[in-house]
């Protein structure tokens, strides 16, 4: 009886202490009744803003990016393409990234049939999950209100508007990353080593995402818990032991799996240049990202600022004409409010879940930014939705302590004033360098901001002359200031239809810190596409028509024939790539250009995008398909992905991305067509090579070229495997 009393008023008196008699359920009744009663429904009505917003006009984007759009229809279809990630249903080839993010396409595609909601809905939904942990994660720490900001900023950022609207990696993972930060949080708060786990699970899955980036914060992370976790240093290791074992579990199985599993047996591993996913891994995925020496890629190291093709590295990387839309509205006020939320936290205890925190989400911002900034290897804008959810947490949790703080330190105001009017200047000359797009909304901004700026001080210096509300008025102007510029970009991304390997948000920029030169009118791969080159919107049927571009349509019937110049005909779509810098000839996003180890790269029909595909090529390759393995090959995944969209069928890409990959080899090929497998060749596709000239897809080619005739299809030109020359 003794020992009962005694533990019963242990646990009176801490109810919340780990340990104590009360059950969980108790414990989570008992934080529900000290939270306020609007907290439940504005975190609802948060979550579906962000779902109207992510799921509005998102089938006018089509497949999006064809690439990733047809390896989901191949393993909706297939079970061994599911597990491994191929392009198609036959198993010839792989994706250049392990397959994690496409099982929910494919998983969608198997229960819903294929489509472009299914394809993209997806994305979508993990934008508003997103957002939802964000929320939990800054409110454990900072309140209910830091937390709504937080994830009204995540979703409003121009950048996630993008990815969680689009059918690349980056949306599963940052997702993936937003969890694992909201478990260590949770591991932060006390000893308990299942929140390291859980934690160290999702790393191993953000691993089978996107390879060694999703591990990218795992230093900080480390540090961070090591520094600032409960308990004894021998059980803190002992937790990031345990956490470190389920990263390398969840992440390992697969990896192992495509290892040992015989090869003749299993897809060939895309990007590679040995079927081997650790060379993959290890360089084109990973550190050649780093140092630029990636064998298999094009635009690498080499240039005059450190990044060759891809755009000059270094600190201002991230606010230039390129990335600056894209991410960097607040990201000078977020650095300024990480270090003012340290000063503030500096005398707590060494476990203080507040610092903890800061320092998590605010290391995390530094790290990544750091490296996307100095990797001189290949880098797109879109990249950087991985700094969203630490500006948007850093920003809201440094704006909310500071606030609370303006009376037992009375710089805190001050701050906020320089972070409002700094945000307003900076946006207002990221809005300048669109200076037909929305003209007065630059000046807005400059002229709320310096209002905003002066309330917040006034309202300290003269706080007891002044109405309560002022204050208050101050703050939320200064909110819908910071905001202003990067709710426009998102709602002009949302507004239009995105497709293509390369995509950014917002309206065309022009030149600016790490801009390039002015788009040439035509469009192309230095310019945002859909748009015309002052800007405007190409769009309509007076939109001009040029050269198949990374905005235009893919894996659909063509609408009607070939124009006059030969080009497809059509309404272009609005995926944009960024004018000037960052952009490679022949570079790309989901699937990046790559070159062999000789140094010859791919040929760039097809490298980008996919094509129209014809009414009457669908018929010729849907004809008998159900008699072959695959309905047709071509050079090139993105061709190979927008006629087996078309059609339905599996389509073999040889080469891989840009056909620099050597599979199949050419005595492989030749095998396939005499035991029947391949119906046609699509002649076209770009060679491994300049000039298309060298290489196993250049061979494969003059092969067919040579033994096999041409048919026509609509304005592509065929090779019936099955019909040989009278010569040969």
């Amino acid at each position: 009886m003794t020992v009962l009393s005694g533990r019963a008023a242990t646990a009176s008196s801490h109810p919340f202490r780990e340990g104590t008699g009360l059950r969980a359920r108790d414990r989570l009744r008992a934080r529900r009744a000290g939270r306020p009663r609007w907290e439940r429904p504005a975190f609802w009505a948060l979550l579906a803003v962000t779902a109207g917003l992510y799921l509005w006009h998102l089938g006018a984007s089509g497949y999006a990016n064809s690439f990733y759009s047809a390896a989901a229809q191949a393993g909706g279809a297939d079970g061994k393409a599911f597990l491994f990630g191929s392009l198609d249903a036959g198993n010839a080839i792989t994706v250049d990234k392990p397959p994690a993010a496409l099982w929910p396409m494919a998983l969608s595609v198997r229960l819903f049939g294929l489509g472009h909601w299914q394809i993209l809905v997806p994305q979508a939904l993990m934008g508003v999950a997103s957002v939802g942990v964000l929320f939990g994660a800054v409110r454990r720490r900072t309140g209910p209100v830091a937390g709504l900001l937080a994830g009204a900023l995540l979703a409003l950022t121009p950048v996630a508007a993008l990815m969680f609207r689009f059918n690349n990696p980056d949306a599963l993972l940052c997702l993936l990353l937003v969890c694992a930060l909201y478990f260590l949080e949770r591991a932060l708060e006390d000893a308990r080593a299942r929140w390291l786990v859980l934690a160290g699970a999702c790393f191993g899955c953000a691993f089978l995402v996107k390879t060694l980036q999703a591990w990218l914060i795992l230093p900080v992370a480390a540090l961070v818990y090591l520094a600032c976790g409960p308990g004894r240093m021998a059980r803190r290791v002992g937790g990031l032991l345990l956490g470190g074992l389920a990263a390398l579990v969840t992440a390992g199985w697969w990896v192992a799996l495509v290892e040992l599993w015989p090869a003749s047996s299993r897809p060939y591993i895309g990007g590679s240049q040995t079927n081997s996913f650790l060379e993959l891994t290890l360089g084109y995925n990973g550190l050649g990202r780093i140092t630029g020496d990636e064998t298999g890629s094009v635009g690498g190291g080499g240039g005059p600022g450190g990044g060759g093709g891809w755009g000059d590295t270094g600190l201002t990387r991230l606010f230039g004409a390129e990335t600056g839309g894209q991410i960097s509205w607040l990201l000078p006020a977020a650095l300024l409010l990480l270090v003012a939320g340290l000063v503030l936290t500096r005398g707590a205890p060494r476990t203080d879940p507040q610092r903890g925190s800061l320092l998590l989400w605010g290391g995390s911002l530094l790290l990544t930014g750091g490296v996307f900034s100095f990797m001189s290897g290949i880098f797109h804008a879109y990249y950087t939705v991985a700094l969203a959810p630490y500006v948007a947490a850093v920003t809201a949790m440094g704006g909310v302590l500071l606030w609370r703080s303006r009376d037992r330190a009375r710089w805190c105001l001050p701050v906020l004033a320089v972070a409002v009017a700094g945000t307003a200047a900076w946006a207002a000359v990221l809005l300048a360098r669109s200076p037909e797009w929305l003209p007065w909304l630059r000046r807005a901004v400059v002229v709320a901001g310096v209002l905003a700026a002066c309330g917040l001080l006034l309202s300290g210096w003269r706080s007891r002359r002044l109405p309560r509300w002022f204050g208050a008025g101050a703050v939320l102007t200064g909110l819908l200031t910071a905001v202003a510029g990067p709710v426009a970009y998102t709602l002009d991304t949302v507004g239009t239809p995105k497709s293509g390997s390369i995509v950014s948000a917002g309206p065309a920029v022009g030149g600016g810190p790490g801009g390039g030169p002015a788009a040439p009118p035509g469009g192309g791969p230095g310019t945002r596409q859909g748009r015309a080159a002052e800007g405007h919107r190409a769009t309509g049927p007076g939109a001009p028509v040029g050269p198949q571009t990374p905005g235009t349509r893919q894996g659909l019937p063509a609408r009607g024939g070939p124009s006059p110049d030969g080009t497809p005909r059509g309404r272009p779509q609005q995926g944009r790539a960024p004018r000037g810098a960052g952009v490679p000839p022949g570079g790309s996003g989901g699937g990046e250009a790559r070159r062999g180890p000789d140094g010859a790269g791919g040929g760039m029909r097809g490298l980008l995008n996919g094509t129209e595909v014809s009414a009457r090529a669908t018929a010729l390759l849907r004809r008998d398909a159900a008699r072959y393995t695959w309905a047709a090959a071509t050079v090139g995944s993105q061709n190979a992905a927008s006629h087996q969209l078309a059609t339905g069928e599996p389509v073999m890409a040889v080469g891989g991305f840009n056909g620099s990959d050597p599979s199949p080899t050419p005595a492989q090929f030749r095998r396939y067509v005499a035991q029947g497998r391949i119906h046609y060749f699509l002649a076209g596709g770009g060679a491994g090579g300049p000039g298309g000239n060298r290489g196993t897809a250049a061979e494969i080619t003059t092969w067919v070229e040579r033994h096999f005739t041409p048919v026509r299809a609509g304005d592509a030109t065929f090779y019936d495997l099955t019909k040989p020359k009278s010569s040969s």
